[in-house]
C-alpha cells in the first residue's frame, strides 16, 4: 500500500497536509491492455473534442455577442478561416450547424444539445479540481482538456464527490 501526502485546501480554507492511503490500482484485463481496445476510447473522444469545442464557443459567441461568424471563430481557436469553413461544413453535415455563406452561424437543437453537454461536463471537472485546491486558473484550462476524455462513469464519481464536499453548490 502506497502512502501519499496531499495538499487540501477544503473547509480550513488554509493548505494543511494529511496522510492519504492509497490502493494499488487492480490489474487491467488483457482486453483492454491490447492496443485496438485501449486507445479506442481516446480516439473517440479526439474526433468528438473539436465538434464539442465549436459549438460550445458557438453558443457562447451567440449569447455574448449576438452572432457567431467564422472570423471570430478563427480568431478564438487560433486557426485558420479555411480551418474554420472546413470544420463548419463537416459540423453542417453531421447536423449541428446551419451556416450560410458570409451570414452567421447558428446551432440547430442538436447542436445546442451538445453545446450544452459539454458546457456541464467542463463545470463538473472544473468544480471537482477546485475542490483538489487547484487554482481557478489551471482548472479553467486543465478542465477544457479533460472533459473530453472523461468516461461518464468518471464525470459521475466527480460529481457525487462534489456534491458530498460543497453540498448546495449544484
Amino acid at each position: 500500500m502506497l502512502s501519499l501526502t496531499l495538499p487540501l485546501r477544503h473547509k480550513t480554507g488554509s493548505e494543511t497536509l494529511r496522510p492519504m492511503s492509497v490502493e494499488p490500482a487492480p490489474p487491467v484485463s488483457a482486453d483492454l491492455e491490447a492496443p485496438e481496445n485501449r486507445f479506442t476510447r481516446a480516439r473517440e473522444a479526439r474526433q468528438t473534442e473539436i465538434a464539442e469545442d465549436y459549438v460550445e464557443l458557438i453558443a457562447d459567441l451567440i449569447a455574448h455577442h449576438g452572432q457567431a461568424r467564422a472570423i471570430d471563430i478563427a480568431r478564438a481557436l487560433g486557426v485558420t478561416h479555411v480551418t474554420v469553413n472546413r470544420t463548419i461544413a463537416r459540423l453542417a453535415r453531421d447536423g449541428l450547424v446551419n451556416s450560410i455563406p458570409y451570414r452567421s452561424i447558428l446551432l440547430t437543437p442538436a447542436g445546442e444539445a451538445l453545446a450544452q453537454r459539454a458546457r456541464h461536463r467542463h463545470q463538473i471537472v472544473f468544480r471537482f479540481l477546485r475542490i483538489l485546491g487547484i487554482s481557478p486558473e489551471v482548472a479553467l484550462q486543465d478542465a477544457e482538456g479533460m472533459e473530453h476524455h472523461a468516461s461518464d462513469e468518471t464525470l459521475a464519481a466527480f460529481a457525487a464527490w462534489t456534491r458530498r464536499l460543497e453540498p448546495g453548490q449544484d
